[in-house]
């Protein structure tokens, strides 16, 4: 994305009027395009797959699928996107099932026009944004949850004992493309670049479990 161009935005929320008052408050902000709304987690995926998008605005609550679980499918597939959860719920439990997704953000639906704005420049510029309430409730929890979901750290793991993606694929039912998926959200996470240096993490810190 070059810096004149403006951020391509998908609002996913299972409530219109909720899509129709956020397209309202970015409407005016020139450095933002809302290309499309999706209602569903069908919807978001369709309309991801037509459309070159920057950044999802996600609701959290959604059913059957919820935001977290879509953010997880969505980033397996372009882990190029930037998720910016948008959620009336300031647990910190919710803020750090979100984070381990793959989420780059968390924002709480009340906030003002202002932090909306502030909180797509944060992620787009690669940092995390949590809405000031969440980040304190957050950081006084005493029981963070464990960065990689139990499917990656047994990816992981595997990785540590010499595996390659075919064989974790046929030993953990898995396709060969999930498998790959797997180990590209475990690189996203881990902040790591290339697959020599995944596969050197995994030796080193996971290779006996």
């Amino acid at each position: 994305m070059s810096p004149a161009q403006p951020v391509r935005l998908l609002l996913v929320d299972d409530h219109p009027m909720v899509r129709e008052g956020l397209r309202a408050r970015l409407s005016h902000v020139p450095q933002f395009e809302v290309i499309d709304e999706a209602g569903s987690a069908a919807e978001a995926l369709q309309s991801l797959a037509q459309h070159d998008i920057h950044l999802v605005l996600m609701d959290i609550g959604m059913k059957p699928v919820n935001g977290i679980e879509l953010t997880a499918q969505v980033l397996a597939r372009w882990p190029r996107l930037k998720v910016l959860m948008f959620s009336m719920y300031d647990n910190p439990e919710f803020v750090q099932r979100a984070l381990q997704a793959g989420a780059s953000g968390y924002l709480l639906k009340d906030a003002p026009a202002d932090d909306i704005v502030a909180a797509i420049g944060v992620v787009m510029s690669g940092a995390t944004f949590l809405s000031p309430g969440v980040s304190g409730r957050l950081f006084r929890n005493e029981q963070p949850k464990p960065l990689l979901s139990p499917r990656e750290a047994e990816v992981l793991s595997a990785l540590g004992r010499g595996e390659s993606s075919k064989q974790m694929a046929a030993r953990l039912g898995l396709s060969f493309r999930t498998v790959e998926a797997h180990r590209q959200s475990i690189k996203r996470k881990l902040g790591i670049e290339g697959q020599a240096e995944l596969i050197k993490y995994a030796v080193e810190h996971a290779g006996g479990r």
